[in-house]
C-alpha cells in the first residue's frame, strides 16, 4: 500500500510540490476557519440573550458580537451607517481565508491535469519508430503513473470544495443573525 502511494506522488513529478502546497493550505484553512467560526467565538449564547432581551450586556468577551457591541457604545449609537459598516468589516474579518479555498479547488485539478499532459507526453515520446509499437506493460503502467497527477489534484480539490461551502454557509448564517442583533443594538442606543 505504502509503495502503491508513492509511486503515485512519484508519478506526479514535480508537480506534486504545488499539489502538496495546495493541499497543505487547505488543511490549515479549513482547520483554522472551523475553530474560529465556532459560535462561542461569534455569537456567545449569553451576550446574544443579552440584546435580544435588552439586559445589561456582559458575557462574550472578545467576540464579533462583543466587538460590535463595544463599537456601538463608544459612538453611543449615533451613527447607524458605521455601526453597520463595522459590522460588515467583522462579517469580512469571518470569510477571511475562504476565498483562497475556492482558489484551491480550482487551482489543484488544473495543476494535476497539467502533470497528467506532461506524464503522458514522455510517455507518448517514448514508443519507438522502428516498431510503431510500445511495450504493453511499461505503456500501461506508463500511462497510470500519468493519471495519478489529476486523481491527486482531485483529492485536494474536492475537499477544498466542500470545505469552502461549508464555512461560507457558515458565516452566511452568522452573518443574517448579526443583522438582527445589529438592529437590536442600534435600537437599544434609541431607547
Amino acid at each position: 500500500m505504502l509503495l502503491g502511494m508513492i509511486e503515485v506522488f512519484k508519478g506526479a513529478g514535480l508537480l506534486i510540490y504545488p499539489l502538496g502546497i495546495c493541499s497543505a493550505l487547505a488543511v490549515f484553512i479549513i482547520f483554522e476557519r472551523a475553530y474560529a467560526l465556532r459560535r462561542t467565538a461569534v455569537l456567545p449564547q449569553d451576550l446574544v440573550d443579552a440584546v435580544m432581551t435588552g439586559k445589561p450586556l456582559v458575557g462574550g468577551r472578545h467576540t464579533v458580537l462583543a466587538r460590535i457591541v463595544e463599537f456601538a457604545d463608544q459612538h453611543n449609537n449615533n451613527d447607524e451607517d458605521a455601526i453597520k459598516a463595522f459590522a460588515r468589516l467583522e462579517v469580512n474579518r469571518m470569510q477571511r481565508g475562504v476565498p483562497y479555498l475556492d482558489v484551491i479547488y480550482a487551482a489543484a485539478p488544473l495543476l494535476g491535469l497539467s502533470g497528467t499532459v506532461t506524464g503522458l507526453l514522455q510517455v507518448f515520446s517514448q514508443i519507438s519508430p522502428e516498431t510503431g509499437l510500445p511495450d504493453p506493460v511499461v505503456f500501461t503502467k506508463g500511462v497510470a503513473l500519468a493519471l495519478s497527477a489529476t486523481v491527486i489534484g482531485l483529492s485536494i480539490a474536492i475537499p477544498s470544495l466542500v470545505g469552502s461551502g461549508y464555512l461560507s454557509r457558515k458565516v452566511d448564517n452568522y452573518s443574517a443573525e448579526l443583522e438582527v442583533l445589529l438592529e437590536k443594538i442600534i435600537n437599544r442606543g434609541k431607547a
